[in-house]
């Protein structure tokens, strides 16, 4: 039976992040837990004040806060070592996609050994993990509710995907989001939005992901400008954070396609922000994908007020509707231009290869061969 919509993650949502994650430790019964985060966010007044209260409710906290950007294998494998050494019965990631990445890695392999690249091969065995808490400071992975991880070798992006491995608790603060920089609001949100178009227009979506895919556009669209200009306004970041945990849900259930595929690429090997990445691939993934996914292409463009008039060919809508989304992107959230990181169209075309033998590209409703590939990247970071 082919089930299209499992949600195994229970979701909180709180202002009182301690009271919050003290009441879960208590309900589920763990009492050593190891926070998993990065060196600035485990400075964030939010999280001492958390801290400080979980031991002051007598709870044996521990913390591992060597997470970097593009996380590599040997940070899961000394947060395994940390794990053991604490004798830790659950973990609290706290921080971006990053963090709750490693924290992830770090369950799979406390429980089912080995190393985390292991499980890269679909066909690994892998056995339930428990005790995964993931509480997001950014709002556009969604790694708190998605059964992914990306992690680093030999500059290349690697991805597991483990359904046994999902957060057992998501927390979800808007506080935690309130000082995010605009830049980095805009690279989260464009991700976040791009998990849901890329889920959308994807060969494993149905009817019951694509409702939620467009209510998730639907928010982001609406909240995510007024969370990038007015970052202190609760009620915008608090509908951007939940939609961006509803795209990272549709993750496991509908996938991401080529634009997603070229950010793996590109993002390892350039270090381009992946939000970044997947935001200037998408108006030429939607392009391509449009001979197939016309109707849905048309209603992304609509999501964002695109009209069409009456008689339009079906390369008006397409192109009709990948002009708003790149206005959306460059003028009213205000990405900054691909031109910045002083890549050459040659250079970007010397992946094609790489770009065409990555996992997701298979769930493009196109195939995506030689002569695609080079259609996609020909069309990456161009401004309309």
């Amino acid at each position: 039976m082919d089930i299209k919509l499992l949600q195994p993650v229970k979701v909180v949502c709180t202002s009182d992040l301690s009271t919050t994650l003290t009441e879960i430790l208590s309900t589920a019964e763990y009492t050593r837990p190891l926070i998993v985060t990065d060196a600035f966010v485990i400075t964030m007044p939010l999280v001492t004040q958390v801290i400080a209260a979980l031991r002051d409710a007598g709870t044996d906290v521990a913390v591992f806060d060597q997470v970097q950007s593009d996380p590599l294998a040997s940070t899961i494998s000394a947060g395994v070592d940390a794990f053991r050494e604490h004798e830790a019965d659950c973990i609290i990631a706290i921080g971006g996609g990053s963090s709750i990445d490693v924290a992830r890695g770090i369950n799979i392999v406390r429980v089912n050994g080995g190393n985390i690249l292991d499980y890269t091969n679909p066909q690994q065995p892998m056995r339930t993990c428990p005790g995964l808490i993931a509480v997001p400071t950014t709002s556009g992975t969604g790694s708190e509710l998605s059964n992914a991880l990306i992690v680093t070798s030999d500059d290349q992006k690697l991805a597991v995907l483990a359904d046994p491995a999902v957060s057992e608790y998501a927390v979800l603060c808007p506080e935690l989001t309130l000082t995010l920089p605009q830049k980095q609001t805009i690279a989260c949100g464009l991700d976040a939005f791009c998990h849901a178009a890329e889920g959308y227009l994807s060969v494993l979506a149905s009817p019951v992901t694509d409702a939620i895919c467009e209510k998730i556009m639907f928010l982001l669209a609406k909240y995510l400008p007024t969370a990038v200009h007015n970052g202190q306004d609760r009620y915008a970041r608090e509908r951007v954070q939940v939609a961006s945990a509803l795209a990272g849900w549709m993750l496991n259930n509908c996938g991401t396609i080529a634009g997603h595929s070229i950010a793996h690429v590109l993002g390892s090997k350039y270090h381009i922000v992946h939000g970044e990445a997947v935001g200037y691939a998408l108006p030429a993934v939607m392009k391509f994908v449009a001979p197939v996914r016309l109707q849905k292409v048309r209603e992304i463009g609509q999501i964002f007020g695109a009209e069409y008039p009456e008689q339009s060919t079906d390369e008006q809508i397409a192109e009709i509707a990948c002009s708003t989304v790149q206005k959306f992107r460059d003028e009213t959230l205000g990405l900054h231009p691909f031109s910045d990181y002083g890549i050459s169209q040659d250079e970007l075309l010397s992946n094609i290869d790489a770009v065409v033998h990555e996992r997701f590209a298979g769930n493009t409703p196109r195939l995506i061969d030689v002569t695609a590939a080079r259609e996609i990247l020909l069309g990456f970071g161009t401004r309309s």
